[in-house]
């Protein structure tokens, strides 16, 4: 059997000293190339799961393995330096340039100048915003133009695992659907290794190629979309079923119908 990039075995994390805990008992394998939607309600313990991979938060029970090395045996500032982390509202540095934002991880880990400098233009290029940009600042940018930032700052050392949670939130409906489709691009034409986390569930039957359903700190089912639509889970299967019965009642009201 090959062994996942990302692999979760029995994780669990709780913030009150193990009264109540925020993931439990969670083990979810990520193939390389996979794309996995990580979805649920709020609280149900996606981002603590999600955080867990690239040590943002210690897991109190289980481990977690990347390429089949336990990332408790990496420094947790190495391994981060090798994974690619966006989310929502970017957090990019106000005082540098777009540049400069990219460069942070490639200066970290020694690159010259001019390396830098080239990776700076073809990232740029490859989130679509021109070659100019790099001399702005943040506020100088959109919501979306900074979200594309973000995610060419995830990519600039060429990490094979990119962590995304709720990177599209804060965007409005159009952009939101549009970076989705460019990240995805992205992530097909890179080879990366993908695992998001999204409260839309319609994102991320759009986005995925996989989706892991969580509830109250465990993991209720994960498979293809339509796997999970034939789930015998009530709540995942209700929770799949949504956005076609939002789009049924969407396509009522505008045919002049009850909903």
């Amino acid at each position: 059997m090959v062994e996942p990039l990302i692999a979760l075995d029995r994780i669990g994390k709780s913030f009150d000293g193990g009264k109540s805990f925020a993931v439990r008992g969670v083990d979810l394998a990520v193939a390389r190339g996979t794309f996995l939607c990580l979805v649920g309600g709020s609280g149900a313990g996606k981002s603590t799961l999600l955080k867990t991979i690239n040590r943002l938060i210690e897991p109190d029970e289980g481990e977690v393995r990347l390429d089949g090395r336990s990332v408790a045996a990496q420094a947790a500032a190495e391994l981060r330096r090798g994974i690619g982390y966006v989310f929502q509202g970017v957090g990019l540095f106000p005082h540098m340039s777009v540049a400069e934002n990219i460069a942070v991880t490639p200066r970290l880990l020694g690159w010259t100048k001019a390396d830098i400098t080239a990776r700076v233009g073809e990232l740029l290029d490859l989130v679509g915003l021109p070659a100019d940009f790099g001399a702005r600042f943040p506020n100088f940018l959109s919501g979306g133009q900074q979200q594309r930032v973000g995610i060419a700052r995830a990519l600039a050392a060429r990490p094979p695992v990119m962590l995304m949670d709720e990177p599209f939130g804060a965007l409005d409906p159009l952009i939101r659907a549009d970076l989705g489709s460019a990240y995805r691009a992205l992530h097909d034409r890179l080879g990366l290794t993908t695992v998001m986390v999204t409260h839309d569930l319609q994102e991320a039957v759009l986005l995925g190629d996989r989706m892991a359903v969580m509830k109250d700190g465990r993991l209720l089912a994960q498979g293809e979309p339509a796997e999970l639509l034939a789930s015998s889970d009530p709540h995942v299967a209700a929770l799949m079923a949504a956005p076609r019965r939002m789009a049924e009642r969407v396509a009522a009201r505008l045919e002049g119908g009850h909903v």
